[in-house]
């Protein structure tokens, strides 16, 4: 079962990972380690295969699976309460999994360099523009500039198209923006966007600058990531970190 692992330097109690949409049992078009709920697939195909997410990947527990909406609300861990629409998950706690799912959206994994807090967010483009990075990084007790972060797979700068009103959206939290985004060669007034750029640009105006990943684009690598624009009806990845 193959994972795309963070090139970070962390503590060595850091455990952080992204799946890849191999290695389960959901057929298509979840082929097949698909980890949403929510998406279609069949209810004992996800629960099977999120049961093997723990299996494979020595997980503490199940991870508590958010009901993501692009907003800009983050849970903390350990959490007891009954409402999970969230896009990000936050813990100072040992062994308590924070987890987000994605199918082109930006997963971003944090740890502080102490290894002692650990966050994951899932950064579409409307939460991205939105806060949910800053949101994130708010949890954390230590500063901005004692954080590690890692940009987890998503649609790359070669496929992301948007239209000009993204564009006008991001500029107007940071003008800084509209260098993420460049005319899009094959269709007219549209644009292709960086989100990788743009969350670099945010989390160094926080102070965050030990940042690695994006390297990866899901829409083009089709063998190894699900892409809702590629494919609509698809898969979620999940991108997951605890600290022993």
């Amino acid at each position: 079962m193959q994972a795309i692992y963070p090139t970070w330097q962390v503590p060595t109690n850091i455990h952080a990972f992204t799946t890849t949409r191999t290695g389960g049992v959901s057929q298509a078009p979840f082929e097949s380690f698909n980890l949403g709920d929510h998406v279609g697939d069949e209810k004992s195909a996800v629960k099977i295969n999120r049961t093997l997410l723990v299996e494979k990947f020595h997980l503490p527990h199940l991870p508590l699976f958010l009901t993501q909406t692009h907003s800009t609300k983050v849970i903390r861990l350990p959490y007891s309460g009954d409402n999970i629409e969230a896009d990000a998950v936050y813990t100072n706690q040992p062994n308590q999994v924070c987890a987000v799912m994605t199918a082109d959206c930006l997963p971003v994994l944090f740890t502080s360099k102490e290894g002692i807090e650990v966050a994951a967010a899932h950064a579409g483009w409307r939460g991205l523009c939105d806060g949910i990075l800053e949101e994130t990084v708010k949890c954390f007790h230590t500063n901005p500039q004692n954080i590690t972060a890692w940009l987890g797979p998503a649609i790359g700068p070669k496929a992301f198209q948007v239209s000009k009103e993204v564009i006008e959206q991001f500029m107007q939290f940071d003008r800084l923006a509209e260098d993420a985004f460049q005319p899009d060669p094959s269709e007219k007034g549209k644009y292709l966007g960086n989100l990788y750029q743009i969350a670099i640009q945010r989390l160094n105006k926080l102070g965050i600058t030990e940042i690695s990943g994006g390297e990866y684009c899901t829409f083009y690598e089709k063998e190894r990531f699900f892409s809702y624009r590629r494919e609509g009806k698809t898969g979620r990845m999940a991108s997951v970190i605890w600290f022993e």
